[in-house]
């Protein structure tokens, strides 16, 4: 983590500062004015800068603008000994994070830069993505189909709608037509449109303004904003509320949009790519999506195959991930004898890649040998395909480091049967998105965790909402609550 930079021409300020923020582990960097900070930052740059609003000089003011041109993310703190409203309103206007009025308390001063930390922190983490796009991997005839169309997509900067079942590695489609477009060192922006509350999403996509609503303590840029020059890609659109359909088809039309709570235009450079699992054509006519901005999205259509579609992949899949998951976990990789192998690729195996995946990572924390027969695979496997079909609502996904918050069920083989094996593989869940950097991993495994059990009660209760309810031991308003939170259907009232 890089300092946090403390600029102020009184010296006992930056020395408070420093002391309080050292107790804290909290580097620092201080500078008497902001020309020398203005000097440093052509070399590197902080993770948070604190800055006196007036010094010898140049103003704190003017240091705040040319951090804002140049490091649009970069949380500023302003403070100053004249706390009038001018101020104030300077310092807003001019994208600061917060403003600290002397005299303050270092304990409130230490908390508000804790929070800008956070915010900076995040920020880091969105905007460089990971650092090795992963590889797609595949030699059947309807991958190469991919590949060719990746390859005629990339340079250009046309909207593209990639559609496919779930688990077929629609977002690894839209990180390669970033890689390898002109765009591919600007940053690549991934939002799964399902697993925010719909009342948050428009805030995620446009920003807030400080005050636009309750909770909205900061000035908060959006996917768009964060986006700027680069790639966005908004996985299952076809869930995306009919209200913010309107305002996602202004931007695509004028390139334009306002922050919630927001009165200036904000422009959009920003190539956008959609995917979805649902048939939108049947969502049109069902009145859920709009037909003009279907039109907007379906310029370029790229179907993904299904694991089906490609059994003879699902060998090098399994290597790959094997050594994957393995590194993961520090331990030896397992190998899968070619009856195994055989074996799987005779499966349908309907969570497709990443249902493979789980399975992987299954295989590296249950398998008793180095070599994995079939009778060390899960017995929902080896039972055959109708008790597979039988038990594959039981289970939540594992999310990959490169999803975001999907809640969708997925097969996660044998947790029933076996409580250590499915703490150990939420540890591996844990660990893969952690090492990745990926952030809210509580928040997003919490909601995969919530989504498994009420699926599974209301799968015994026939759909029956209350009976459900009784069962998990929950109010009858918290699981009317949570089933529209998660997206749950097939629940109905006793």
């Amino acid at each position: 983590m890089k300092p946090i930079w403390i600029v102020d021409d009184d010296e006992s300020i930056r020395w408070v500062l420093e002391k309080a923020l050292a107790r804290e582990n909290l580097a620092t960097r201080s500078f008497a004015n902001a020309r020398d900070a203005v000097a440093a930052l052509e070399h590197e740059t902080p993770q948070v800068l604190v800055s006196d609003i007036r010094m010898p000089g140049d103003s704190g003011l003017d240091l705040l603008q040319l951090v804002k041109q140049r490091h649009p993310g970069l949380p500023v703190i302003i403070i100053t000994a004249f706390s009038d409203l001018d101020s104030a309103v300077a310092a807003f206007q001019g994208g600061a994070f917060e403003y600290l009025a002397k005299p303050f308390d270092i304990d409130k001063a230490v908390e508000l830069i804790r929070r800008a930390l956070d915010e900076s922190l995040r920020e880091s983490s969105i905007e460089s993505g990971p650092a090795d796009t992963p590889e797609i991997l595949g030699q059947a005839p309807a991958m190469q189909e991919v590949f060719r169309a990746i390859g005629r997509l990339s340079q250009s900067n046309v909207t593209v709608l990639i559609t496919g079942e779930s688990g077929t590695g629609k977002e690894l489609v839209a990180r390669a037509l970033h890689k390898h477009s002109p765009r591919s060192d600007q940053p690549f922006i991934a939002i799964n449109t399902a697993a925010i509350p719909k009342d948050l999403l428009e805030s995620e996509l446009f920003g807030h303004e400080r005050g636009a609503f309750t909770g909205a303590q900061t000035t908060r840029r959006g996917r768009f904003e964060q986006a700027e020059g680069g790639t966005l890609f908004m996985d299952e659109i076809g869930d995306m509320p009919f209200d913010l359909q309107t305002r996602l088809l202004r931007v695509l039309s004028d390139g334009h949009f306002y922050r919630v709570g927001g009165h200036s235009p904000l422009k959009a450079n920003v190539r956008v790519i959609t995917a979805t699992h649902q048939n939108l054509e049947q969502r049109v006519r069902d009145g859920l999506f709009r037909e003009d901005l279907y039109h907007r999205l379906n310029v370029i259509r790229l179907r993904l195959p299904s694991l089906r579609e490609r059994r003879e992949d699902i060998p090098i899949l399994v290597r790959h991930f094997l050594v994957q998951s393995a590194r993961q976990l520090g331990v030896e990789a397992k190998r899968m004898s070619d009856s195994t192998l055989a074996f799987l690729q005779q499966l349908e195996l309907p969570g497709n890649v990443r249902q493979l995946e789980n399975l992987c990572n299954w295989i590296t924390v249950m398998a008793p040998g180095q070599s994995v027969e079939v009778k060390d695979l899960p017995l929902e496997l080896t039972q055959g395909q109708e008790s597979h079909a039988a038990a594959a609502p039981v289970a939540a996904e594992t999310a990959m480091p490169q999803h975001h918050g999907t809640v969708q069920p997925l097969a996660l083989p044998a947790l029933a049967t076996s409580p250590e094996g499915w703490l150990s593989l939420l540890e591996l869940q844990a660990a893969g998105m952690l090492s990745s950097g990926q952030q809210d991993v509580m928040d997003i495994l919490g909601r995969q965790f919530e989504s498994a059990l009420i699926r599974t009660a209301l799968k015994y209760t026939h759909g029956r909402k209350n009976d459900a309810a009784i069962r998990l031991g929950i109010g009858r308003n918290t699981i009317t609550r949570k089933i529209a939170e998660l997206g749950i259907d097939g629940a109905k009232d006793d």
